[in-house]
């Protein structure tokens, strides 16, 4: 797919390669979905990933320091985020080796390291804060999502999620930070903008709020 180096609309401090224009999430493949072949979802910046972003770069005390571990990665750009507000190492995890690599890319673009690689979030090694854009898009990756970040939030580690509210999104476990109205491809979302908010997870293990 045809990419271009621009401007994060929420985040216009860090640049990625990006389809431009309105080009959609299946354009490459003619339109069709191809159970070979992943989505090419690292060549889109989505409304989680901005917002998650843009909290890290506003809050750069949530990251400075510690071991951040982007899953589900995409095109990096939390994980970018993470690097540039002081991170002392930077993960970023996707199933796609396309989308390591684009992360890669994208962070030698704005002159950050980010060790990117293909991996599920299961293999994630040890971190203080998990980042996680735009998970909860099915029920199946929403209840595999939910069962990896869970014991890392109650192991002590900082779990931030950004969700537009997609209708897997499992709220009661998590208290919002933050919400932000994202800009967003008109073709991939059938929208301008979405409202999208950061949320923290509750460490649920010890939670009275937790429903077993």
């Amino acid at each position: 797919m045809h990419t271009e180096l621009l401007p994060v609309p929420l985040a216009p401090e860090i640049s990625l390669h990006l389809a431009g224009g309105d080009t959609g999430l299946f354009d490459a493949a003619g339109g069709e979905f191809r159970s070979d072949v992943p989505p090419p979802f690292w060549a889109f910046v989505w409304a989680g990933g901005q917002a998650l972003a843009r909290y890290v770069l506003d809050h750069p005390h949530t990251v400075a320091g510690r071991r951040v571990v982007d899953v589900a990665a995409g095109s990096g750009v939390a994980a970018i985020a993470a690097a540039r507000a002081g991170a002392a190492n930077v993960e970023a995890l996707d199933l796609d080796p396309a989308a390591a690599e684009a992360t890669r890319r994208n962070a030698e673009a704005n002159g950050v390291t980010v060790r990117a690689r293909a991996g599920d979030v299961a293999e994630a090694g040890a971190a203080d804060v998990v980042l996680a854009g735009d998970v909860f898009y099915t029920r199946t990756v929403a209840d595999r999502m939910t069962s990896a970040l869970r014991p890392a939030a109650a192991a002590g580690a900082l779990v931030l999620v950004g969700d537009p509210g997609r209708g897997y999104f499992p709220e009661r476990l998590f208290v919002r930070r933050a919400e932000y109205t994202v800009p967003v491809p008109a073709a991939l979302e059938e929208t301008e903008s979405l409202v999208t908010a950061v949320w923290e997870m509750r460490n649920t293990m010890h939670s009275p709020t937790n429903q077993l």
